[in-house]
């Protein structure tokens, strides 16, 4: 029997919790329109692939909080579900779990201790100023999108019933029901002022409604225009909003400094009447006097900057937006246009950064369709893809970016390429602007300028042409074109190359050296067998590199610094030349053989430079690994500490 949309909330909610260690390992939650975003406490807790496998999430992205993406329509849903669970609000802390010790020995008590205090000091490393910044610029605004989408659709709809009325295309009749559409957008963009100092308050830890009369302060309610307030720097009259929600967020988190203070200096009794007026008066002062100029300067240099760049710059600037928007959200950077865009829509009537910076979501929607083609073989991969493409198109990007294109590499460059594109048609077109932020893709044209909405499709259709174009031709990557069948080729190959006659077998060093203990290498994971029976040699400066099995070459490392092989009775062989030499991107290591070549045992496969690895910090010492010996019955062999190229190190044998 088919699950109903509460049992399927209830069970994503559950497996969530269960993925990332409980609720218990859980600091707050809070959602934007696709992911549902945790503090957690202890990351080792999280068990990543089990999210990403639980039917209902999209990806997961881990970066300051985990983000589990579900999807539009159902993450708000799942994020009340897994809040009334603990019994608090989005947001808020959640109860405090002591831990458990009971049935612990010593050490698993101490480990456990050890993991929350590196989680803790894992939490701090990740909080710099700036990260801080836009988290907090996040938290502001994303309870607010829904409120912008929807007065900004109803604005749409009220322009061009506008425009209808004044053609003659419909009786003026409607012209009541245009104003009250109207009234219904105002109420979100003439006092957002209002709204965001609430919000700001709450995230800065201030009283909130404190935080919403200091942006009303911001609109001079009450003042006469024929006598009004003037700007003490330069004389001039001053004017509601000046200096818009930028002043707002900086003024508000002035007060919340404030606040705090007269908390702490204030007596208890009369904290409650004291600390908000004292607050009050002096931001409230502080705002008119010195935020609003300041920030009215800066918020119309912004804006100002903005257009000129569009405006000069035109089909370059477009590109150079759309191809580095994606780079943006990875790395959280979008949140600080937030402000940029309401800040634009309230002086301007809308913002043009938006339909432009959209046209990256184009772009991933291209090189999806490209995958789709070029990848067919591949049905785990275009399963994904039919599953991210539709909400992709209409502006949802996040399931395609992190469960398609920028897994495989290649293709969310590609992806970016397209964007880029988009972007300088619209730019090049110019005077494309969107009077509400929220969707992007095909879901943002009811926004379009009247006028525009041409413009935007054309770099639309741009964005998913150069997505498809350049991630056909360039951004495919080999192993992502390999389905089942392929597959089974390749295992088919490989079992060609193992001789079921054969019983044993022998495993020789690839590097002249010294053998060494192999609890002695500085590798935790190495140094307990943890990939397979392992033997290490801390390599002379012989630079050859030899095979070490009769077989052929299965795998090499981009970086070079591994070579895996499967030889004649189908053991699984891995060289690993040197410890954390991943980080040196190839350099020092020339490798002359390729995949798919057979090679006999003493066969010299390259050579490294090994001064060149020890002047670089790193250790030289070289693995050899069995990675399917519990297949096998093998015993290292008994040498000195000197070895000679070619000795053998291990003897093995079928079971």
């Amino acid at each position: 029997m088919a699950e109903t949309p509460e049992e399927k909330i209830k069970r994503i909610s559950q497996e969530i919790y269960s993925e990332v260690g409980g609720t218990e390992n859980v600091e707050k939650l809070i959602h934007c329109m696709t992911r549902v975003r945790m503090t957690i406490k202890d990351d080792s807790k999280v068990d990543m692939e089990g999210l990403k496998k639980i039917d209902g999430v999209m990806g997961v992205v881990d970066d300051e909080t985990l983000q589990v993406i579900v999807g539009p329509g159902t993450v708000n849903k799942v994020a009340d579900e897994m809040v009334k669970e603990v019994g608090v609000k989005l947001g808020e802390p959640f109860p405090s779990a002591k831990m458990d010790t009971t049935g612990m020995t010593d050490k698993e008590i101490v480990e456990a201790k050890a993991a929350e205090v590196k989680a803790a000091q894992k939490a701090k490393q990740k909080q710099t100023p700036i990260k801080r910044v836009l988290k907090s610029i996040s938290n502001i605004f994303i309870p607010l999108i829904p409120a912008f989408v929807g007065a900004g659709l109803i604005g749409g709809v009220a322009a061009v019933m506008s425009n209808l009325i004044v053609a003659g295309d419909i009786s003026k009749s409607y012209t009541d029901f245009v104003t009250i559409l109207k009234f219904i957008q105002n109420g979100v963009f003439s006092y957002l002022a209002i709204y965001v100092g609430i919000n700001a308050a709450t995230e800065f830890g201030a009283t909130a409604g404190l935080g919403g009369v200091i942006g009303a302060v911001t609109l001079l309610p009450g003042m006469d225009i024929n006598a009004p307030l003037h700007n003490i720097f330069n004389g001039q009259a001053m004017s509601a909003g000046q200096g818009g929600i930028i002043g707002v967020i900086f003024a508000v988190w002035v007060l919340s400094l404030i606040e705090k203070q007269l908390h702490k200096w204030v007596p208890d009794a009369i904290d409650i009447i004291v600390t908000p007026a004292i607050s009050l008066l002096l931001i409230g002062v502080f705002t008119i006097f010195i935020v609003m100029p300041v920030a009215g300067v800066i918020s119309s240099s912004l804006v100002g900057a903005i257009n000129w760049i569009l405006n000069i710059g035109g089909a370059f600037s477009g590109f150079a937006l759309g191809a580095l928007f994606l780079p943006m959200v990875m790395f959280g950077l979008h949140q600080i246009l937030t402000p940029i865009h309401i800040e634009m829509i309230n002086k301007t009537g809308s913002t043009p950064l938006l339909p432009i910076l959209a046209m990256a979501g184009a772009g991933q929607v291209g090189a999806a369709v490209a995958l789709w083609i070029k990848c067919r073989k591949n049905k785990q991969l275009t399963n994904m893809i039919k599953g991210a493409l539709p909400v992709g198109i209409l502006g949802i990007g996040e399931p395609l970016i992190y469960g398609v294109t920028l897994p495989l590499g290649r293709p969310f460059i590609t992806a970016c390429i397209g964007g880029g594109i988009g972007g300088a048609v619209v730019g090049g077109l110019g005077h494309v602007g969107a009077i509400a932020i929220g969707p992007s893709g095909l879901a943002l044209i009811p926004l379009i300028t009247s006028g525009r909405v041409m413009a935007y499709i054309l770099g639309i259709l741009a964005g998913y042409a150069g997505g498809f174009v350049a991630t056909y031709f360039f951004g495919i990557p080999k192993d992502a074109m390999v389905g089942e069948e392929d597959a089974a080729e390749v295992q088919d190959d490989n079992a060609s190359v193992i001789d079921s006659n054969l019983k044993t077998a022998t495993i020789t060093t690839p590097v002249a050296g010294t053998r060494v203990a192999i609890d002695a290498v500085n590798d935790p994971m190495m140094a307990q067998e943890v990939m397979g029976k392992t033997v290490a040699v801390i390599p002379n400066m012989d630079s050859k590199i030899y095979s070490p099995v009769n077989g052929k070459v299965t795998m090499i490392a981009e970086t070079k610094h591994a070579i895996g092989f499967i030889n004649e009775i189908g053991e699984e062989v891995l060289v690993h030349i040197g410890i954390d030499t991943v980080k040196l991107n190839g350099k020092f290591f020339n490798i002359d053989v390729k995949v798919g070549d057979l090679v006999k045992q003493g066969d010299i496969l390259g050579s490294v430079d090994w001064q060149g690895i020890i002047d670089s910090k790193l250790d030289p010492t070289t693995m050899t690994i069995v990675t399917n010996s519990i297949e096998y019955e093998i015993s290292k062999v008994e040498l000195g500490d000197k070895v000679e190229a070619n000795s053998v190190l291990m003897d093995n044998k079928v079971q």
